[in-house]
């Protein structure tokens, strides 16, 4: 394939939902929105993060791409889980050719994986100069100048499941990023970064939740949480005895079957005190070992879609909490695209968004 950074490339956007796919058409002032759209998946497609019926997925892929009428192959996509580790380490400074040759040795101390079943990149970002502390003319050792990056190594047979995927819906994968790294992407571009803040990304999809903390521009703390809005529409059904689709739809508050939201409210408390406690975990975990306490925490995916999670976990965590707005500084021609439905649908595609930013010669 010869692509260059001009290559018109999809966001695709794989999660236990549902599909999303986002097209942008670069400017020089930015980004126009081309193309979005999403595609559910049956429920037990993806079950706690693995592909159980990869056929499912390729075919609602194949759907979604034949719906928003796409000539364009070339994919990028981005996963998460317990098969993606992400380290920020410290290092003598060195070059990239030297980093890139002997990485393997350095990531083996951080990866519980057999150094041989995973991809590894790596990207430098900050340099720091070491003070020398000789004293009263005693002769110690020079210290050596450090630099701080960020390691990211991904299970190989995680990839090859995810490229086999976009494969078979007749597409080409040129680019897998992480869905953390996708959200920081469309976050920067629409709100850029303050001197000094510390902004955690939570990203709430049905099965997953992505935590990533940013000190400035540069990320400190990742986490992936084992909850996400699944928790929610399995209480519903259980407890009401519905199936997921209108489980789903009363999640959502849309009253449904003659199901009043009076009585979905105490569930959806319940299983969103259970999220919150165990972002407030992740939250304590880093302003312990950072010495940092963050600013505020910006919210997306399917769960940051629901009315009011916004405030209830402002008041939980004690922080601000705001939705993403990945169409913020996105011309949008909305005598194509439907102003309800561009503002309903802002949560759901920040990952779809930020893939659909990246382009070939990005780092």
């Amino acid at each position: 394939m010869f692509v260059t950074k001009n290559t018109e490339v999809i966001g695709l956007d794989i999660g236990a939902h549902s599909v999303k796919l986002a097209r942008l058409n670069k400017t020089r002032k930015g980004f126009q929105l081309v193309s979005f759209g999403i595609m559910p998946v049956p429920p037990d497609a993806i079950v706690d993060g693995v592909i159980e019926k990869p056929e499912d997925i390729t075919e609602a892929i194949r759907k979604l791409v034949s719906c928003e009428k796409l000539k364009t192959k070339h994919v990028v996509t981005a996963i998460s889980g317990e098969s993606v580790i992400i380290k920020k380490i410290n290092v003598p400074v060195m070059t990239d050719e030297e980093l890139a040759e002997s990485i393997s040795l350095e990531a083996e101390q951080y990866i519980p994986f057999d150094i041989d079943d995973v991809n590894i990149d790596f990207q430098i970002i900050q340099k720091t100069r070491v003070e020398d502390p000789k004293e009263g003319g005693l002769e110690e050792e020079e210290p050596e100048d450090q630099m701080d990056v960020i390691l990211v190594a991904v299970k190989k047979d995680v990839i090859a499941e995810r490229i086999s995927l976009i494969n078979g819906a007749g597409l080409h994968s040129v680019v897998i990023d992480l869905d953390v790294f996708a959200i920081e992407n469309e976050y920067e571009f629409n709100y850029g970064f303050q001197e000094g803040e510390v902004v955690a990304l939570v990203d709430i999809g049905a099965s997953l939740t992505n935590i990533n903390i940013l000190e400035g521009r540069l990320t400190s703390f990742t986490r992936d949480l084992s909850i996400g809005g699944n928790v929610c529409t399995h209480a519903i059904q259980n407890e009401l005895t519905v199936g997921p689709e209108v489980a789903e739809n009363l999640k959502m508050g849309i009253e449904t079957e003659g199901v009043s939201h009076k009585e979905v409210i105490p569930i959806i408390t319940s299983a969103t005190e259970s999220l919150s406690q165990e972002i407030a975990k992740s939250f304590e975990f880093y302003s312990t070992a950072a010495n940092r306490e963050i600013d505020k925490v910006v919210l997306s995916g399917g769960w940051a879609a629901m009315e009011g999670i916004d405030r209830f976990l402002a008041n939980s965590l004690g922080l601000p909490v705001e939705i993403v707005d990945p169409f913020k500084h996105i011309k949008v021609n909305y005598n194509i695209f439907d102003p309800g439905y561009i503002k309903d649908m802002a949560p759901i595609a920040a990952t779809s968004i930020g893939l659909a930013m990246r382009r070939f010669d990005d780092r």
